[in-house]
This record gives C-alpha cells, sequence and structure tokens, in this order.
C-alpha cells in the first residue's frame, strides 16, 4: 500500500500545479470514512481506493479524478453522504463520486440482465462525465489483480465480465495496456489451463528462436539509421489470452500463427513512419492482405499507427507496428493519454469532445440505450461491436463510415441514418449494382437504393452485424406488426360499436382509455386486435349504459341463413376482385407475414375462396373458406369475425394448403398414377391418410400445396378422368 506522500508525489510529477491541500484532504477522509473495514485478502479495505487512485496516476489524470478514486466508495460502504462530500471536495467531485456509486445499486433478476444492466449503467454515466469509466476501470482492474482472494463462485462470474465487458471497452477507448491485462488476468481465472499450455509452447518457442527478437531489432536499427530516420524499436511476443483468441476464433494450431513477434518502431514524425515503412518493405517482403494504413483512417477509438508484417530474419514472419510518440501515448492509453488533455479534446468537465472518435462510438451507443431495447438486446447489440473489428467505407460525397468487419450494405444504410436502413431497397458497391448481404471491404464506395417505402423486412436482423441496424430493424418490425394489429382491432372495434347501435370515435375512446388501463388509443386497438381484450369491454367503457354489447340473445334457427349461419347480416362477406375500393377488408398475404394467421386445419383454404377470418385469442387468426361446415362453432361469438381477403403476389409462387379425397381401384400402380396426376400439375402432397381400404377399393386423403383455386380445379378435373379413380371432392373442415 503506497503512502499519501507517495500518491501526491506521483502527481506531482505530471502536474506541478495539482492541489497537494485536496490530495491529502481525500486521503486522510477515505482512510478514516473506511476505519476498520478489511477486504477478502485480509488488507485494510482503504488499500482498495488508495491502489486504484494510483493506477490512474500512471494515466496521467487531473486532480478531480485521483481524488474521485480514493473516495468512490464512501457513500457506498460508509455514512458518509453526496452532500458531505460536496462541501468538503466540491460538486464537480461529489458528482464523481456519486455516479460511480448508481453503478453498483442494482437489484436485478438474470445474471444476463444484471451484466446488461451494469453496462447500461456505466454507459449513461460516462455520458455525462468520461472520467466515470476511467475510475470505473482502474477500480475493476485492481479487483482483478486481487480477484484470487474472491470465493470460487464469484471468480469466474466477474471473470467473464470482465472479458465480456471491461476489457473491450477498454479496447474500444483506445486503453490498449489496460485491455491487456485485463484479458490476461480474466484468462488465467477463466481458462488456467489453456493458459499454462500456451506458456509453455511460447517457452519452447523462445528456445528454439534464441537471440531472434534482438537480431531483428538490431537490423531494422541499423536499416533506419542509414536512412538518416531516428527511431525506438521494441520487440515483443503476444500474449496468452491474444494467441488463444486468435486459435480459437480462426480454428488454427497455435504452429499456424504467423504473428507470434512483433515489433512497434517508434519515430519523430509522420512522415517518418512512411519513410520508415518504405525502408522495412525494401529490406524483407511483405506479407500481401498484410498491411493497413490506421493513420490516413484512424480507428474510432483515435487509434492512428501503420501496420505491416513482412518475412523476417530466419524466414519468420514478423508484425510491424509504426507510429510517432503521440500515436504511442494514445494506442496505450486512449482517452486517458495526456495527449488529450494538451490538446482540448476532454473539457475540465469530462466531456468528450466532438472531435473524439471514441466519443462518436460512445454517443451511437447511448443512442441505444434511449431507444428502450430490453437490457438483453442492448447487451447483444453491444457486444457485437465491442468484440469486432473495422472496416472503412465511404458515401458517395466522401463522408468515411466505419464499420465492424463483416458489416453488409444494409448495415452501412443504417450507420448513415436510421431512415435510409429503414427505406434501403439495394445498393451500388463502387458504382455497380451488388447484394445486400455483400460483405464491404476496405474503401469501398457504397451507394443506397432507397424507396418511399419504410418498412425493412423482419429477416434482414439475421443478415447485419452491428447493433444500431439490428434495434432499427427490431423496432420497425415490432411498429408494423403493431400497426396491424391495431388495424385489426379498429375492425372489430367498429363492428362491436355497431351492433351495440353507439357511434364510434376515436375522442369517444380516448375518454375511456383511464377505464381500460391503457395510454394510448392505439394501446386499446392493438390489445383488441390480439385477442387480449373482448371488444365488448370497450364499448361498455365508451358507453356503461350497454350490458354486454357481445352477447346474442335471440335463439338460433335451425339451418338459417347463409351457409347455416344464422347471423350472417353482421358479417361482411365479398368475391374476390370485387369493392377493390372499400379499404375495410384486411389483406392476406400468404403463410409466412409477421401476424400469426393459419387455416383451418382439415381442408385449409386457397386463393380464390371466399373466406372469412376467426380471431382466438393467444393465437392469432384462422383462415377459413366460406363453405367451411366448421363455422358454425362461432356463430354466438360474431365479435370473433374478420373481413379478410386475398392479397397475393402470383409472382411469388406461394403455396396453400388443401385437402382432397381421392377414391380409387384397387389395383397394382392406381397410387403411382394418382400422384403422377399431381406431380405433373407442380402440386406438393404434404400427407398421405389411408382412410379404407377394401379388396376393391382404395379410400385417401391427399394433404396437398396448391397456388390457387384454378390450380386445384385442374388438379380435381385431371384426375376425374383416370380409369383407376372412381371419385374426387375436396374436403372442407
Amino acid at each position: 500500500m503506497i503512502r499519501q506522500y507517495e500518491l501526491v508525489e506521483r502527481v506531482k510529477a505530471y502536474n506541478p500545479q495539482a492541489d497537494e491541500a485536496i490530495l491529502n484532504r481525500a486521503y486522510v477522509y477515505a482512510m478514516k470514512a473506511h476505519g476498520s473495514q478489511k477486504r477478502a485478502s485480509g488488507d485494510p479495505y482503504f488499500s482498495h481506493p488508495l491502489e486504484v487512485a494510483a493506477i490512474l496516476t500512471e494515466f496521467k489524470l487531473d486532480t478531480a479524478t485521483i481524488v474521485a478514486a480514493l473516495l468512490h466508495d464512501t457513500i457506498e460502504d460508509t455514512d458518509t453522504t453526496r452532500d458531505e462530500i460536496d462541501a468538503l471536495f466540491g460538486k464537480d467531485i461529489g458528482r464523481l463520486v456519486e455516479g460511480l456509486t448508481k453503478l453498483k445499486k442494482l437489484d436485478l433478476v438474470s445474471k444476463q440482465a444484471a451484466q446488461a444492466e451494469n453496462l447500461r449503467k456505466l454507459l449513461l454515466a460516462i455520458a455525462d462525465d468520461v472520467r466515470v469509466l476511467l475510475v470505473k476501470l482502474a477500480d475493476r482492474l485492481h479487483n482483478m489483480r486481487t480477484l484470487h482472494y474472491a470465493p470460487a463462485e464469484k471468480r469466474g462470474r466477474i471473470a467473464q465480465e470482465t472479458l465480456d465487458i471491461y476489457a473491450p471497452l477498454a479496447g474500444r477507448m483506445g486503453m490498449q495496456e489496460m485491455r491487456d491485462e485485463l484479458e490476461e488476468l480474466s484468462f488465467s481465472h477463466l481458462f488456467p489451463e489453456a493458459r499454462t499450455t500456451i506458456l509453455q509452447r511460447l517457452e519452447r518457442l523462445k528456445e528454439r528462436s534464441l537471440g531472434l527478437i534482438e537480431e531483428i531489432e538490431s537490423q531494422l536499427s541499423q536499416k533506419l539509421a542509414d536512412r538518416g530516420i531516428e527511431a525506438v524499436i521494441r520487440g515483443r511476443e503476444k500474449r496468452p489470452y491474444s494467441i488463444w483468441h486468435k486459435m480459437e476464433s480462426k480454428a488454427v494450431a497455435f504452429e499456424q500463427l504467423s504473428d507470434i513477434f512483433g515489433f512497434r518502431v517508434i519515430v519523430p514524425t509522420i512522415e517518418d513512419c512512411y519513410r520508415a515503412l518504405g525502408v522495412v518493405h525494401t529490406t524483407w517482403p511483405m506479407v500481401p492482405g498484410r498491411y493497413k494504413d490506421y493513420i490516413s483512417t484512424p480507428k474510432q477509438n483515435d487509434y492512428r499507427s501503420l501496420h505491416t508484417t513482412v518475412i523476417g530474419p530466419r524466414h519468420q514472419r514478423v508484425e510491424l507496428q509504426i507510429r510517432t510518440d503521440a500515436m504511442n501515448e494514445i494506442a496505450e492509453l486512449g482517452i486517458a493519454a495526456h495527449a488529450l488533455y494538451k490538446d482540448g479534446l476532454i473539457s475540465p468537465t469530462g466531456q468528450l469532445s466532438q472531435d473524439s472518435r471514441a466519443y462518436d462510438w460512445l454517443r451511437r451507443t447511448i443512442e441505444l440505450l434511449n431507444e428502450g431495447d430490453s437490457p438483453e438486446e442492448f447487451l447483444e447489440h453491444t457486444k457485437l461491436e465491442l468484440f469486432q473489428d473495422q472496416v472503412f467505407c465511404f458515401t458517395p460525397k466522401g463522408k468515411l463510415i466505419a464499420l465492424p468487419r463483416g458489416a453488409t450494405p444494409i448495415d452501412f444504410a443504417y450507420a448513415v441514418h436510421t431512415d435510409v436502413g429503414n427505406s434501403c431497397v439495394g445498393a451500388k458497391i463502387n458504382g455497380r449494382i451488388a447484394p445486400l448481404v455483400s460483405h464491404l471491404q476496405n474503401g469501398d464506395e457504397v451507394e443506397i437504393v432507397r424507396s418511399n417505402v419504410k418498412q425493412p423486412p423482419a429477416a434482414w436482423e439475421s443478415i447485419v452485424v452491428t447493433g444500431k441496424a439490428r434495434a432499427a430493424i427490431r423496432r420497425a418490425t415490432r411498429a408494423a406488426v403493431r400497426a396491424q394489429y391495431a388495424g385489426f382491432g379498429r375492425q372489430i372495434i367498429e363492428r362491436a360499436f355497431e351492433r351495440a347501435g353507439k357511434a364510434y370515435t376515436d375522442a369517444l375512446l380516448k375518454a375511456a382509455l383511464p377505464r381500460l388501463a391503457r395510454k394510448e388509443v392505439d394501446d386499446v386497438l392493438a390489445a383488441v386486435g390480439r385477442g387480449e381484450m373482448r371488444s365488448s369491454d370497450v364499448v361498455r367503457a365508451v358507453y356503461p349504459e350497454v350490458k354486454d354489447p357481445g352477447v346474442v340473445t335471440e335463439k338460433r334457427a335451425e339451418g338459417g341463413g347463409w351457409f347455416g349461419l344464422s347471423h350472417a347480416e353482421n358479417l361482411r362477406f365479398r368475391v374476390p376482385g370485387t369493392e377493390e375500393k372499400s379499404g375495410r377488408a384486411i389483406p392476406i398475404r400468404g403463410l409466412r407475414g409477421d401476424l400469426p394467421v393459419s387455416f383451418a386445419p382439415n381442408g385449409g383454404a386457397v386463393p380464390g375462396d371466399r373466406i372469412v377470418g376467426i380471431l382466438t385469442p393467444g393465437e392469432g387468426i384462422t383462415i377459413y373458406p366460406i363453405q367451411s361446415p366448421a363455422l358454425t362453432d362461432f356463430d354466438d361469438h360474431p365479435e370473433r369475425w374478420l373481413d379478410v381477403r386475398w392479397d397475393v403476389d402470383a409472382a411469388r409462387g406461394e403455396r396453400f394448403p388443401v385437402q382432397i379425397r381421392v377414391t380409387s381401384i384397387n389395383e397394382p400402380g392406381s397410387l403411382a398414377d394418382i400422384t403422377g396426376v399431381i406431380g405433373s400439375h407442380d402440386s406438393n402432397i404434404e400427407n398421405l391418410t389411408m382412410i379404407a381400404h377394401s379388396p376393391d377399393f382404395h379410400d385417401m386423403l391427399f394433404d396437398l400445396a396448391v397456388f390457387d383455386l384454378k390450380h386445384l380445379t385442374d388438379i380435381i378435373r385431371d384426375l376425374r378422368t383416370r380409369p383407376v379413380v372412381s371419385a374426387v371432392e375436396r374436403v372442407n373442415g
């Protein structure tokens, strides 16, 4: 545990103007506040905030952040209040400490929800002051350094959360040194055997490559010096977690890894970076496809460097990163780099400026928080963006768009704007029309082709890779389904009011919303459409004097009505192709729409049939042909009847279910003859059931899939001409 004067000296070393008095006051205050509290290791609890503050001095952070680190557990774990912090240390520090305290006050059900909500809280706190993130990351780093003292059941959960959230978040913020250590510590707890194995392999590799790093450093230094380039060269091996992650993600063996050795070449200027690159490429052969220029197109966390891989001495592949001192500082420390404060990218209140690329990513992520997704969905979306590398593409006007590797033109469209994504119907990549599932490459120019309809297909959710695109598609799909349910509900409610002899307007329904426990008119319409609320309840909420508008009191006459339906006058059937401008009938667009629509279980329905929909709460809508005897079961429930019509695009070639009964002569080859006729008409046999069998005849039930009524009629007509067929009829369940 470092002493009080040592902490002050660390801060004064990089900030001579630091307020020494407030540092001393915070040290003493935190030590007294935590008193005799102990950590799991047995050390005084105060050692933890002190070590967190010490970690932050390595990042050369301002005095307020160091003080907040010393105090960050006082409100949560002691009797200290926010008012006391404000009075003693100022409101800026009080706000920082309270922001860190709020992150820990969670009471959630599932581990995934807890992890997701932790991330939500953290990012919302960062939105107010980015220094909250720096303290939280240092807090997590010290906890990981002492994790071996925690109970076994907690170690795995904390290490996994660190690997899932905190390490990638440190990387996204450009703090690579911290990310590396968090990953290594997590790896040692989650996969100790794998780590041990990799360390053993690395040890054997070092023995075989003895002196290789020194040899490459010497040759490279001499080559650069001969060209008058001053350079500091640092050789290294990949860390065990980085090796393991690459082996897992690319399914390669340790021996197949080509870039275990890496070098950083630090030069004075950007011009020297490109000069050094020229020296490297003229000295050793470059590995094709392994050159990346992050100076001209920096990463979103402000990372800038030249990357290349060459075949070096002893035919060993060597990875090189060429950068300036300022680039190296940002590469290691990210948003905490001292250069950012000197350049004014972080204000004294901790706000990242618009000039920081890390801020751009953070701002987009905060937008996701405000879209109302569940914690689990938000965690899924954010993880997608935290873990993936990037490609850089351009709009036709030259605007740079950074996307995760594997992104599609759909992701590009949503990165430009949500409305662009929702209205996207095609794309041109480098001037040529390309499929929307194409994977974008670095430097691609992407032009999005749009339509006036802003309704993305739900299937796009499985294609895109960015969280923003997935969230927007999911919201648009939900909104479309809700709108369709609301349309169903409106028709049901209007007919219910007509039966009750009462007028309906949205204004009347809006006045009755409190009695229905709903906030909006559309909430009621959608609930009725889904079958969650009875239309009769809506009528009574608007007109309390109506006793029960959904009950039919008169006795049904035997055989009365149309096809045995005594109350057909309350229904509105129509022949397809007529009343096209009515607008009241609900279109049915096949079997794979967003709404739960099914067809009558015995007999089905096909385009060309006169149809009616029956709403079943919790199950959706079942479509019956109007001649189906099963409709008599719903005669006393008129509020469940829906006026529907076919709206099928013949070009899609969609098939619909139907049943036919065939009586055939029992002789060899009769079944082959029948199925041959069905197949010749391009119809599918979904099922075949023998319902009667005798020495002379077979009675069979075929479940077919046909395009429409004409298609079915052609099949039945052709079957009747066959000598082996005695009778054919359609089954109406």
